[in-house]
């Protein structure tokens, strides 16, 4: 069975996004016997490119399964494409408004009704809103992803969020009302951004990728669908933009099924590169500890904006991850394409891994 999993390029300085798309099955025959997946679709620009892109390479004008990861609008709003111009399946996506029954006790404020809340998040949430109101008017079936509902599929295999994690994590969604002080998370310590970067030093054998600190990633980001697909013997996991927090659950959850994350031949770096989203302690359970000297055994993909380092990627998390045996390639203006061998050959020139940087922004 072969494979092609494409990472398209979105944003450009700090503003970025993901747009994925995804064809497994029998590459040389005709596409009943292909699954095509769109995971995430990042702006309205982005959206058009998929749609060409899958038209071009994929030979399809249909998707099997469109998945948005989490709200965000640099994930959600393509989507909203790809559902205008192509023939959708299946829309994967997370509805917090209809989770606001569940939630409405959960504030200070003890006269919030579900009905007012769940108007609130529709409007917060807009570009996710807008998804499901043209999967509707499209009548595209739309499935709520969760850990703990998902029917059993050897092929895709969800690890989080779980239910209750997803609602314990919405009243902490913007522009939501202020939640009662069990549910609150400690604010953080704002600090004024210097022109000026502090550079310091790294080596093979000196990390200085710290694990974050509690709650350093939103909300919205650790709602973020977080599975494993599973093609012909080969494990590929997608992240979205899911910090520690979520990427605990999903390991926890891995375990619970008896499969071990380490063997995975293939790894989305979170949320860009950030240096919040992970730490050495994940690392080491879904990579497997530092080694002691250069090996590649397995591939990352990190979606960047042209022009947006250091932040994104991070040279910290960057080293992490080559640390630790994958090698490396961020889109940065580009597609960047993981294939199996007996993929259609696009005449594509060999895409070159991000090498190991020896300093590193503080």
């Amino acid at each position: 069975m072969g494979f092609e999993i494409d990472f398209l390029s979105v944003g450009e300085g700090e503003r970025g996004g993901d747009a994925i798309a995804v064809r497994y099955g029998n590459l040389q025959g005709d596409r009943l016997g292909q699954v095509v997946l769109v995971i995430d679709g990042g702006t309205k620009q982005s959206g058009e490119k998929l749609v060409e892109h899958m038209k071009k390479y994929y030979s399809t004008d249909r998707v099997d399964l469109v998945i948005s990861t989490h709200p965000d609008a640099d994930h959600s709003s393509g989507l909203t494409v790809i559902l205008e111009k192509m023939k959708v399946d299946l829309l994967w996506m997370h509805r917090p408004w209809e989770h606001a029954q569940e939630i409405k006790n959960e504030f200070k404020d003890g006269r919030i009704a579900g009905k007012g809340l769940k108007g609130n998040l529709k409007k917060a949430l807009e570009n996710a809103y807008e998804l499901e109101k043209l999967a509707t008017e499209k009548k595209i079936p739309i499935g709520e992803p969760f850990s703990d509902t998902a029917t059993a599929d050897k092929q895709l295999v969800i690890l989080n969020p779980s239910e209750e994690f997803y609602e314990n994590l919405l009243p902490h969604f913007r522009e939501t009302p202020e939640p009662k002080e069990e549910f609150s998370i400690p604010a953080k310590v704002v600090t004024v951004v210097k022109e000026a970067i502090n550079w310091i030093i790294e080596h093979w054998n000196h990390e200085t990728l710290k694990d974050p600190e509690e709650n350093e990633t939103s909300a919205e980001n650790n709602t973020s669908l977080i599975f494993l697909l599973q093609i012909d013997g080969k494990k590929k996991l997608f992240v979205g933009d899911a910090g520690v927090e979520a990427i605990a659950n999903a390991i926890a959850k891995s375990q619970e099924l008896g499969i071990d994350l380490k063997t995975a031949d293939f790894i989305q770096v979170p949320h860009h590169g950030s240096k919040h989203n992970v730490g050495p302690s994940v690392l080491d359970a879904i990579l497997g500890p530092k080694l002691s000297e250069k090996k590649h055994l397995k591939t990352a993909f990190v979606s960047v904006p042209k022009d947006g380092e250091p932040k994104h990627p991070s040279g910290k998390v960057i080293n992490a991850f080559l640390r630790r045996g994958a090698k490396v390639f961020a889109t940065k203006g580009s597609t960047k394409l993981h294939k199996s061998n007996d993929a259609p050959d696009r005449r594509w020139a060999d895409a070159i891994p991000l090498s190991f940087y020896d300093k590193v922004a503080e």
